[in-house]
């Protein structure tokens, strides 16, 4: 018996509630964080690759690890780089290494735009989720989250997904 066959596991009542909670929250949270970014002309997943390569040695990190630690594709990371590249906040460069790899790296103006957003990133931060949790949910928020991103990460499907998009590319 396959199974697509069997009798799905239906969730409980309290589990669907979860489960809506779940889905209306984070998509009410992305969309707070991404409209107080909107002021500065940029979104959330933009802001969150610029960040992360100004806390990055050298302010420069390999672009499959960026898609990887954005959880994006190659592609629409190439999209996205291409934009910043645009405004002059990034450039891409060979890796050093190895020249079949790519880095992304933060510019001097793309380093100085990142300090000057920051306060309104943190600030939609702290007002759309950290206000609304107590300490101890919060901990234990971030607990849940890295347990189900450990949880799909061990099943192999993000090696597959990187696998396709190869294969599309």
């Amino acid at each position: 018996m396959s199974e697509h066959t069997l009798e799905p596991h239906w969730l409980d009542e309290e589990e669907q509630g979860v489960w809506r909670d779940y889905l209306r929250g984070s998509r009410l949270l992305e969309s707070a964080l991404d409209h107080d970014l909107q002021a500065h002309g940029l979104q959330l997943s933009e802001y969150e690759i610029l960040s992360m390569l100004s806390e990055s040695p050298d302010r420069r990190l390999r672009m499959s690890v960026i898609a990887d630690l954005v959880v994006q594709s190659r592609s629409r990371l190439t999209h996205t780089a291409g934009r910043l590249e645009n405004r002059g906040w990034v450039r891409r460069e060979a890796c050093a290494g190895d020249k079949r790899g790519v880095e992304l790296v933060l510019t001097d103006t793309g380093f100085a735009e990142i300090t000057r957003m920051a306060p309104t990133h943190v600030g939609s931060v702290r007002g759309n989720l950290l206000e609304h949790l107590s300490r101890e949910d919060l901990l234990a928020l971030g607990r849940a989250m890295a347990a189900i991103s450990k949880g799909i990460q061990s099943t192999g499907l993000c090696d597959e997904v990187r696998a396709s998009e190869r294969q599309e590319a």
